[in-house]
């Protein structure tokens, strides 16, 4: 399927309309993104993670990065569907590193697990000036900050106390966290629970011979998160890199990942496996540009596809599926959001709230302003 083709078959209205657009949590003092959902089992309450840092701008600073030491999890409800929500709480804030990503997945026992990652502040001598330490030769660096790896939150009570857990290496890793020990698995994107309680993770794995550029594996887990052990490769490749990867298990079974490209015009990529992640299909371009994604079963059983969109009309677009994702390169696209001040925004997430409605959140920016988490509940019209 080109790009060409999946834009043409795209022409077909959408079944998808706008209810609402609301603020789910915006102060100035703070730079928000990255913002995930769930709903709890007795289809009340909605808790929504986000990553908050200092907004530097607020106090003179030059600008805001994705890497910051003051980075923070916190935790927001909404009880009324999505419509408000209240003062966050705060579920994690490492002592090393400032936190990113928190990805939330509601198990089929109810409890949470939140997936997130780390960078610790570090500035470094130049190395004409000073050696490095041994610890500090296969990290991944960014300015001033090294990349602490992977970290699992776990939450029995509703998201009121969490447990760390940290996952172990994927195999193949090269990279090393500050300490000198292989890198802990990480990734941004939905943990997705199977039908036999196992848990799949795609997680972001350097390339042999190439630590900058890295392909996406699985990590499978059978306690609820407490231990992993590896799978297989779902995608890589020796010229594109594939990182930022959500799994959705389809009612057939298969494992479908939706992945994040980069050195491939931004393309969405799909790969599938039919045999409960023993191994994956060949990766599929599926013709149009946006990430990262994330997918959720409605009601009827077809599949809520979000993912940002981070060119000119920037936003956040979706598409609905049929119950095995076998049309994402044909769905028709139906732009949530298109009125974002630059690109530095989106990262969806979407919850399905009754029959017919679901709510997507995202971080957005208006004007290059704050960021916030805003959201979008929207209405999906039935078969």
């Amino acid at each position: 399927m080109t790009h060409a083709q999946a834009t043409t078959s795209a022409a077909r209205p959408a079944p998808i309309s706008k209810v609402a657009d609301v603020v789910v949590y915006q102060n100035d003092a703070f730079y928000c993104a990255f913002p995930s959902v769930v709903r709890q089992p007795d289809g009340g309450e909605l808790l929504l993670a986000l990553r908050r840092a200092p907004e530097w701008r607020r106090f003179g600073g030059r600008g805001t990065t994705h890497t910051d030491a003051n980075a923070q999890l916190v935790l927001t409800r909404s009880r009324d569907g999505g419509r408000t929500w209240g003062e966050p709480s705060l579920l994690h804030a490492d002592p090393l590193a400032g936190l990113q990503d928190p990805c939330l997945a509601r198990l089929n026992d109810g409890s949470l697990l939140c997936s997130t990652y780390g960078w610790m502040w570090l500035p470094l001598p130049p190395p004409s000036t000073q050696p490095l330490s041994p610890n500090l030769t296969d990290v991944t660096r960014v300015g001033d900050f090294v990349f602490t790896g992977g970290l699992l939150l776990r939450s029995a009570d509703a998201g009121r106390s969490w447990e760390t857990i940290t996952p172990p290496p994927a195999p193949t890793e090269t990279r090393r966290d500050p300490f000198g020990q292989p890198l802990p698995a990480y990734n941004r994107g939905a943990i997705c629970q199977g039908r036999t309680g196992r848990l799949f993770w795609a997680v972001a794995v350097a390339q042999p011979g190439d630590r900058k550029r890295t392909g996406v594996h699985l990590m499978t887990s059978d306690d609820r998160g407490r231990t992993w052990s590896y799978g297989c490769p779902i995608a890589q490749d020796d010229k594109v890199e594939f990182n930022e990867a959500g799994l959705y298990e389809t009612p057939a079974a298969d494992l479908v990942a939706f992945v994040r490209t980069a050195h491939f015009d931004d393309h969405t990529v799909v790969a599938r496996s039919s045999d409960g992640g023993k191994r994956f299909g060949p990766w599929q371009d599926a013709g149009f540009r946006g990430h990262p994604h994330h997918a959720t079963r409605l009601s009827d059983g077809r599949v809520l596809l979000v993912y940002g969109y981070r060119h000119p009309p920037f936003g956040v677009r979706a598409r609905v599926l049929d119950t095995e994702c076998l049309d994402v390169a044909t769905a028709p696209e139906f732009v949530v959001r298109d009125d974002g001040g630059n690109g530095d925004l989106g990262y969806p997430w979407a919850v399905a709230l009754d029959d017919r409605r679901a709510l997507v959140v995202y971080y957005f920016n208006r004007s290059d302003g704050p960021r916030h988490i805003a959201g979008t509940i929207v209405e999906i019209a039935p078969r």
